[in-house]
């Protein structure tokens, strides 16, 4: 690890960490707080992905839909306006618009192999998002005399990285640069963001492999077609399965890193106090 034991890092004249897990559990929150707390730099990967892997997918998606308005479409035409995602760190409406969710268009679905295909510019937009992580970790040090640093990734961190085997490059990089922190949520946590997707489904991103699974499970077992499935309802269905898929993913990641609970995180007030709660975890 980045930093071995606790006083290395407690010594370490610049610390840099990448917080990771279940989003919904602390990840933006505990980033915000140190931000105002003090000298550290927030790379967001989900607003690197919007504004800079997505960006153009996203753009061109919002121009397709306003040239399907007559009036609209004249002005693009004419160059009389232009059309520009708005992405935030705390708002990526934007992104998961795009994303979509597969099933019956005439309930805003998307077609399989579209959805797949935007699934798949979404990992390519991410990955390499993370392995950008070096270049802001320098540009944050040399470019704005930033000390700290922090890598706050997106939920979907996990499908991209194989943790079946002990050295995945994407993981060992990101290891290199940042010391990793699991913000691991219990079963509670997983109820309750359960209870609040269902409340407001919204688009995800997904390992190839099990998409695929549960795509099919859920064809299967309800006797569907395509055009039978009802977006929302497909997603709810798959989005207690996806944190249980990624449970133990996350836990691979955490290998090479140190675990706090989403209890630790919110109970920080302060840097000071987040770098207590990390020593005591090395």
């Amino acid at each position: 690890m980045l930093y071995p034991d606790a006083n290395s890092w407690r010594s370490a004249p610049r610390k840099s960490v990448l917080f990771f897990g279940m989003s919904g559990l602390g990840k933006t929150h505990i980033s915000k707080l140190l931000v105002q707390q003090g000298d550290w730099f927030h790379y967001s990967i989900d607003y690197r992905i919007g504004t800079s892997g997505m960006h153009q997918h996203i753009k061109d998606n919002l121009i397709a839909h306003a040239m399907r308005e007559p009036f609209l479409a004249q002005m693009l035409r004419a160059d009389a306006m232009y059309i520009e995602p708005n992405v935030h760190d705390h708002d990526l409406s934007a992104v998961a618009a795009y994303l979509g969710k597969p099933g019956n268009p005439a309930a805003g679905g998307l077609p399989m192999k579209e959805y797949s295909r935007r699934q798949r510019q979404f990992r390519r937009a991410e990955i390499k998002a993370l392995v950008d992580t070096a270049a802001f970790k320098t540009r944050a040090q040399t470019l704005y005399g930033y000390q700290n640093f922090i890598c706050d990734t997106g939920g979907s961190i996990c499908e991209w990285i194989d943790t079946e085997i002990d050295d995945d490059p994407l993981l060992m990089e990101l290891a290199d640069q940042c010391l990793l922190v699991w913000i691991k949520g219990d079963e509670a946590h997983s109820q309750e963001l359960i209870r609040r997707f269902d409340r407001a489904p919204k688009p995800m991103a997904y390992q190839p492999e099990f998409l695929d699974r549960v795509w099919n499970e859920y064809l299967s077992e309800n006797n569907m077609t395509e055009n039978d499935v009802d977006p929302d309802t497909f997603i709810r269905w798959t989005y207690a399965q996806a944190l249980a898929h990624r449970q133990p993913r996350y836990a691979a990641m955490a290998r090479y890193g140190v675990t706090v609970t989403a209890e630790d995180i919110h109970a920080v007030t302060c840097s000071q106090e987040f770098e207590d709660l990390i020593a005591s975890k090395l």
